[in-house]
């Protein structure tokens, strides 16, 4: 039986159509479509309900020795307020998941994982939880949207203090009164574009939604659902958990070589990632040439050999190209070089191209 997030009766009154997406009933789309949600984000601003991942608190003297353990990304440099992304693996160096962390006091770290992996990272935290250090898996107590595009800005700082939002990316504010919610806001997303992702009680988020979808309603806010943002993210070349990275797949093999801090102390995996030497995979962004669209898990040939095979694909809406990302032998294909993509028996041209295909202009 899959959960309900606090939103769910508020997208169904708005035209959500409901799916099963990780243990949880969420909109794929609203009725203007995918489209024209994807667009909205790029070009004004969209709200996403990501009330389905889980927070989970490590507090105590032992926290922080605790997370460096646990995490490939140095931690103990981090300043109270800000966030970072980092893999968590396991001992042969395969993700278990990729999170972020935020950094709420000396000893307390709170931990953003992905919904369908909640279960097993808390077990995984307390199996390996050591010292003076305690777990405590908060999602129930915490509702989660995502306002994200160039409008993000102008619409929440229309329900707040605009001095009280967080300036820098990867930074956030605890206690922002959003006419009169309490949320933890933090410079934080998932498409691509500057946004914020607001945290607050589950029994204020439909008033928070409906304040938000009532003051973007001049900047061209739209509701947008799983399908927007699965494409907004490929376009953004973010890595999605169970495609691009699973437990048999390292982060050095999937380019997240930033977030593996070699000369850090030790860390759950770090043996394994130093005994398999330089990595024998990588990632790569492809731009299909012919006329069709790939998929997640077509065959990628260089001549008649396969070298890979593809992890996610769309058509970028914004971009107007059919792109894809593959797991495929390092060294093999390089920027400009062309290869072969099976879609179901029908071989498709594509060019490598470097990643992301989509990076939003800054000032």
């Amino acid at each position: 039986m899959e959960k309900k997030t606090p939103l769910y009766d508020f997208h169904l009154a708005h035209g959500g159509k409901m799916v099963p997406f990780a243990g949880y009933l969420l909109p794929v789309q609203f009725p203007d479509g995918v489209i024209r949600e994807h667009m909205a984000v790029r070009t004004a601003c969209g709200l996403f309900d990501v009330s389905h991942m889980g927070e989970v608190l490590f507090s105590g003297p032992d926290a922080l020795n605790n997370v460096e353990h646990l995490l490939t990304n140095r931690i103990e440099d981090m300043e109270i307020g800000r966030v970072r992304y980092s893999p968590l693996c396991n001992e042969r160096g395969g993700m278990v998941d990729d999170l972020v962390v935020y950094r709420l006091a000396q000893d307390q770290f709170w931990l953003v994982v992905n919904a369908a992996n909640r279960d097993k990272d808390v077990a995984w935290f307390e199996r390996h939880r050591f010292g003076d250090a305690t777990v405590a898996d908060q999602s129930d107590q915490y509702a989660q949207l995502a306002l994200q595009g160039p409008k993000a800005k102008d619409v929440l700082a229309s329900l707040t203090d605009p001095d009280a939002l967080p300036v820098k990316n990867y930074t956030f504010v605890e206690n922002v009164d959003v006419q009169g919610i309490r949320c933890l806001v933090s410079r934080t997303g998932y498409t691509g574009e500057m946004g914020y992702e607001l945290y607050c009680a589950p029994g204020d988020a439909v008033a928070l939604a409906e304040k938000l979808l009532k003051a973007g309603g001049p900047y061209g806010l739209m509701l947008c659902g799983l399908g927007a943002r699965d494409t907004l993210r490929l376009e953004a070349g973010m890595p999605l958990y169970g495609h691009e990275m699973d437990e048999n797949i390292t982060p050095l093999e999937i380019n997240l070589d930033f977030f593996v801090k070699m000369d850090k102390g030790d860390f759950i995996g770090r043996q394994a990632l130093e005994d398999a030497g330089a990595p024998k995979r990588t990632r790569i962004g492809l731009e299909v040439i012919d006329r069709g669209i790939v998929r997640e898990g077509c065959p990628v040939f260089v001549d008649d050999r396969q070298v890979g095979e593809t992890t996610s694909g769309t058509l970028g809406p914004y971009l107007q190209k059919a792109i894809a990302m593959a797991r495929v032998e390092r060294d093999v294909l390089n920027e400009g070089n062309e290869c072969l993509v099976d879609v179901r028996g029908r071989r498709l041209r594509a060019r490598v191209v470097l990643l992301p295909f989509y990076k939003r202009q800054t000032k």
